[in-house]
């Protein structure tokens, strides 16, 4: 099958998107666009409509993937809720340095939710830019009260 890529927006940002079928090999954020389709999901998110990413197969939980029970336990973490990187650490049994480590290399942001994953003292890093981190947030706490209501 063929890998697809494509960007959609985000607030002043796009979030390219490199696919084929159900599995997502890479998901980045740029400041420029990329012509293509993107797959269903990643449209209604940065829509603002509450999304569940886990009918997407992801490069990043594949057999030895250096990372799989981390990111496996970041992909449980629902819409609009938060861990630190030392609860998500625990949960896993290593440190919040590796879970930290293993956020920044995640290939397919989005599909494993690194942004929900946050330092316990404030927001904790994000590439390429922690402003996305917090605009991604604040999306989903507005959304998952809407949803509540």
């Amino acid at each position: 099958m063929a890998v697809i890529e494509g960007s959609c927006r985000f607030g002043f940002w796009h979030i390219h998107v490199r696919w084929s079928g159900d599995l997502v090999h890479q998901v980045r954020f740029s400041p420029f666009p990329l012509e293509g389709p993107v797959p269903l999901p990643f449209q209604r998110y940065t829509a603002g409509i509450p999304e569940d990413f886990s009918r997407l197969r992801t490069v990043a939980v594949e057999p030895g993937s250096p990372y799989v029970s981390i990111y496996q336990r970041v992909r449980r973490i629902p819409y609009g809720e938060t861990m630190t990187y030392g609860q998500v650490g625990a949960d896993v049994g290593t440190s919040p340095r590796v879970v930290g480590l293993a956020m920044s290399r995640n290939p397919t942001p989005l599909v494993i939710p690194c942004h929900r994953v946050v330092a316990a003292g404030g927001l904790g890093g994000f590439t390429p830019s922690p402003e996305i981190k917090e605009a991604l947030l604040t999306m989903e706490q507005k959304n998952k009260r809407r949803l509540t209501r």
